[in-house]
């Protein structure tokens, strides 16, 4: 596996810590098993956004969402009983097993809703902007007016 350090990058940058972060998950998620299950993300809109994962064969009970410091996690856990009398597979081709899926979120992302139907779990997604980040103009003084101007001594001169 090859590592990179982006330590030269960073040390000339400001407010760029969530990068860091983010490069550190992303060479995480590369070494594990990403596939499951799988999910979708859309952009619905200038400012909205949904995530849409396939987890077929889980109730909404055993299901979980969490939002933790930019953080989306989905995690599912299996409650039904493996060696259940009234049922027998003869074949087994839906995968359910436990799983934790992470989502990285922008400082402006937030988590408006989840719904869950026809084996789909759908989680709504908006960018809200602070006023204080908004872009905004700002007035040009002149220098007459932005200056203090001290007046000589006439007796000196």
């Amino acid at each position: 596996m090859r590592t990179f350090d982006f330590a030269p990058l960073l040390r000339s940058s400001v407010g760029f810590e969530n990068l860091n972060r983010l490069l550190d998950v992303a060479s995480r998620a590369a070494e594990g098993d990403t596939a499951f299950p799988p999910y979708n993300i859309e952009k619905l809109g200038t400012d909205s956004y949904r995530i849409t994962m396939a987890v077929a064969g889980f109730s909404q009970d055993e299901l979980d969402l969490t939002v933790q410091e930019n953080m989306l996690i989905v995690t599912g856990k299996a409650t039904e009983q493996a060696n259940s009398p009234e049922r027998s597979f003869l074949h087994r081709g839906i995968a359910k097993r436990a799983f934790e899926r992470r989502f990285q979120l922008a400082d402006v992302i937030r988590v408006t809703g989840a719904g869950y139907e026809n084996g789909l779990l759908h989680i709504e997604l908006v960018r809200e902007v602070p006023e204080h980040k908004k872009p905004r103009k700002v007035e040009i003084g002149t220098a007459a007016n932005t200056g203090i101007v001290i007046e000589a001594d006439k007796a000196a001169a």
